[in-house]
């Protein structure tokens, strides 16, 4: 056997991910990477990984530090780079906005926002699903609930997109642009949060960043720097990955016909069918984690202190636990898949994500019936950790 060469920035694997992992899986499924990582392509490893204390976050922000030389701010401050006990604490001071009761609530105001987008582009008979539809819902959604003007979107598209790309950094050159962008977008955004935590704190009012500034007051909960890096992770997670789970899902509905037909004859496959495209194609293909003691898998060593990426995109596509994996079917019963992650850090957004994502693509179903691909090669954008499309030509 070769030794397999895994090239995670290469343009075609970005494009189709899963023929590569599928070889990862049945060749070298504890692969260690020339880059200096361990790549895990397995359902069960990459579920273990996800699930065992041993497999640490906090340790991440060092190591990356250390191999691109730099400290970025505020980065290892939010929950989703912390351990216990501070990642409990955290998480615990956010995490009640987004239970499935309270998103809910919430259903007849995304329909809204999501009718109000179709509803400006009835008639054109074409769009960009992504600019025109998939990215404004779940900015103006987030930006409500945080309570950051939604008039602001613009000025911060271009920093969350960098900051996004930012989770790349670890696997590119270390004086690779990418790198500087992220950390200049996150500055930018620090000090955007500053300037509005300064307005909320003289006048607050009925919103998530009020009720933070409060726990941060408070005294015991909540520092500074950590109020701003939650800030700018929930602003951040709240879109960049929702745009990718309507655009991958939409996508993925268009090229499989007959499973749009049957969504459309069946509304009420929708929840199962949204299980089914986070699956497929999900919208986050890997995370990473630092083991705090050697761990044996798949009978390799992995020692203490090096960086593991579990690839959720790979694991999804894992025939030992899905038959037949690389079959969309929106009706597949048991989808228990790690689009979200697994463990303490299981996506908190999940349940808003899920809700915007069945109105967003539902609605499109039945009030687009004559819905189509406006291109056979739609463009991804550069992105290993977060997997999504730069734009999406569709006609109606």
């Amino acid at each position: 056997m070769g030794e397999m060469r895994f090239n995670p920035m290469d343009s075609a694997f970005v494009a189709n991910p899963y023929p590569t992992y599928h070889r990862l899986r049945a060749e070298d499924p504890v692969h260690h990477s020339p880059l200096g990582f361990w790549v895990l392509t397995r359902y069960d490893d990459v579920a273990m990984a996800l699930r065992d204390p041993r497999f640490a976050k906090e340790a991440i922000a060092a190591v990356v530090a250390e191999r691109l030389g730099v400290v970025a701010p505020g980065i290892g401050l939010s929950m989703l780079d912390r351990d216990p006990p501070d990642h409990t604490r955290l998480r615990g001071l956010v995490s009640k906005a987004f239970t499935p009761r309270v998103v809910e609530t919430l259903r007849p105001h995304i329909q809204q926002i999501v009718d109000g987008l179709l509803d400006r582009v009835e008639g054109t008979g074409s769009m960009d699903l992504i600019e025109d539809f998939a990215y404004p819902l779940p900015v103006v959604v987030i930006c409500q609930m945080l309570g950051v003007p939604v008039e602001d979107r613009e000025r911060f598209k271009q920093w969350g997109v960098d900051i996004a790309r930012g989770l790349d950094a670890v696997l590119l050159p270390p004086d690779s642009e990418v790198t500087r962008r992220s950390l200049a977008s996150r500055t930018a955004l620090t000090n955007y949060f500053r300037a509005l935590i300064a307005e909320r704190r003289a006048a607050p009012r009925a919103d998530m960043l009020s009720a933070l500034i409060a726990a941060e007051e408070a005294g015991d909960k909540l520092r500074e720097e950590e109020l701003l890096a939650t800030c700018i992770l929930l602003l951040v997670a709240g879109h960049e990955t929702t745009v990718n789970l309507i655009g991958n899902g939409t996508l993925a509905l268009l090229r499989h016909p007959g499973q749009l037909r049957r969504l459309r004859e069946t509304p009420a496959l929708i929840q199962g069918a949204v299980e089914e495209l986070l699956r497929y194609d999900g919208p986050v293909q890997r995370t990473a984690r630092v083991p705090s003691e050697d761990v044996t898998l798949g009978g390799r060593t992995i020692a203490k202190g090096e960086l593991v990426m579990p690839f959720t995109g790979a694991a999804n596509r894992d025939p030992a636990q899905f038959p037949d994996p690389d079959r969309l079917d929106i009706t597949r019963a048991d989808t228990r898949h790690v689009g979200f992650g697994w463990g303490i850090h299981f996506c908190l957004g999940a349940p808003l994500a899920r809700v915007e994502a069945q109105i967003a693509i539902g609605t499109l179903a039945r009030r687009l019936p004559k819905l189509a691909l406006g291109t056979d090669k739609p463009e991804y954008r550069p992105s290993l950790t977060l997997r999504g499309l730069t734009a999406l030509p569709v006609a109606f």
